[in-house]
């Protein structure tokens, strides 16, 4: 079994389905998870931004563009006149329900509900074209089988029992869900945040012990730097897992942060594909470690850094403690931390608690906050080893570097910069590392 997850690019246009369908129709059964179509979910928001902030009118607006792209595209895809009624009536039906919010009390339901209809809106339209080509397909809703616990992660015994159930009552040579959406442990409709399509896919691939989970894109797998900033980078073939998650954690786009976690423990693994050149050979990530040195440079945005200096001359026993607890009770990561004999800076990207956690700290410590930060991370097996990483210094000592963080990991060195010098400081590593061939390759 073959797991293969499409994002909103891959099934954002007529075109775009008709080459999915090619590339799933190839005779092995697998589970294929799609996205929202590219806008849907981006839409849906505003709706309900829109709807929180009473501005009806506007939600109203939205919707009603959404209506004429899906008929558009319902019309295009399906020529069958009973399938294309179906699916203009289940269309409708969706977009009532959207409707039929506007004008209620709105809750953080609402906003999970109105989200999640992106997915199965795809996935539905979809399934129903796979029948019309004659194409033995089953539409499995994720909301019968995914789950998160109250911790907000996946409830893997309840998958496995309720998507194995499933599977053993239908019999389809492709089966298609949705990605992002689940339930939560009360039953409600939840999400796995946004991305969370590639969590899905890896969740059902462990599950299933599949034999290989692919995330279908619109870029040929992991590149060595950021392609919306730096010409010339290229796809990387191989990456480990490790890398990998360093790397969707630091920002690189293509993957979701969690998503190798589930099936790393089974060796079981992600090939990253471009569905717009499907004969490309793209990034295979597994167990395996292949090279040594600097792989790839990402670059994450939105960072608040925190300066904690204690009120004392030295650091008293017990400060560490009191500050991490602090974060700890706002449910607010730590990205990035670096002490000396006085002060601790740390950095943060979610500032959803900032005040509070600023206002708490004050009362025993010295605190200076500056934002517009990126976090630039350089990632490769064991690069804290490389005998020529402290080239990498030199290299940047034009770049007002706030923070390092050096040997909490063995495959990764991340930097802290202004967000205003990371393009120009992605460009100058690409240059350093990559293209002149000087360290680190």
């Amino acid at each position: 079994m073959l797991v293969l997850k499409f994002g909103g690019t891959s099934v954002g246009s007529v075109e775009n389905m008709i080459n999915v369908k090619n590339i799933i129709n190839d005779g092995q059964k697998k589970v294929v998870v799609l996205s929202a179509m590219s806008g849907t979910t981006n839409a849906l928001v505003n709706i309900s931004e829109a709807i929180k902030t009473g501005q009806q009118d506007t939600a109203q607006t939205v919707i009603d563009q959404l209506k004429v792209h899906y008929a558009n595209t319902i019309n295009t895809l399906l020529t069958n006149k009973e399938i294309n009624a179906e699916v203009t009536a289940y269309v409708a039906s969706v977009f009532s329900g959207v409707e039929a919010q506007i004008n209620q009390p709105f809750t953080a339901l609402t906003y999970n509900t109105l989200v999640a209809q992106g997915e199965l809106l795809s996935t539905f339209i979809f399934s129903r074209f796979l029948m019309q080509e004659g194409i033995n397909a089953s539409l499995l809703p994720a909301l019968d089988f995914m789950r998160i616990d109250k911790t907000n992660e996946p409830d893997n015994f309840y998958i496995n029992q309720n998507l194995n159930r499933i599977l053993s009552e239908n019999s389809a040579d492709i089966y298609i869900t949705q990605g992002f959406i689940c339930r939560d442990a009360e039953g409600n409709i939840a999400n796995l945040q946004r991305g969370g399509s590639d969590y899905t896919a890896t969740i059902i691939g462990a599950v299933l012990r599949a034999e290989e989970v692919q995330i279908w894109t619109d870029i040929d797998g992991f590149h060595n730097n950021d392609p919306r900033f730096v010409e010339n980078t290229k796809a990387i073939s191989n990456l480990s897992f490790d890398e990998s998650a360093e790397l969707a954690y630091f920002g690189a786009k293509i993957l979701h942060p969690q998503t190798v976690m589930p099936v790393s423990a089974f060796d079981i693994p992600v090939r990253l594909k471009n569905t717009m050149s499907p004969n490309a050979h793209g990034t295979l990530i597994t167990n395996q470690v292949h090279g040594e040195g600097i792989k790839a440079i990402a670059a994450k945005d939105g960072i608040t850094a925190i300066k904690i200096k204690s009120a004392r001359m030295l650091l008293a026993h017990g400060f560490l403690k009191k500050v991490f607890e602090i974060f700890e009770r706002y449910e607010t990561s730590i990205d990035m931390i670096t002490t000396s004999e006085i002060a601790v800076s740390l950095t943060i990207d979610n500032t959803t608690a900032l005040n509070a956690i600023v206002n708490e700290l004050k009362t025993f410590a010295h605190v200076e906050v500056d934002d517009y930060m990126s976090i630039v991370c350089l990632v490769g097996n064991a690069i804290v080893y490389h005998p020529d990483t402290p080239n990498l210094f030199q290299i940047l000592q034009d770049v007002n570097v706030r923070m390092i963080s050096y040997g909490g990991s063995n495959n990764n060195i991340s930097l802290l910069i202004n967000t205003s010098d990371k393009v120009e400081t992605l460009k100058k590593l690409q240059r350093y590392v990559f293209e002149n061939n000087q360290i680190l390759v």
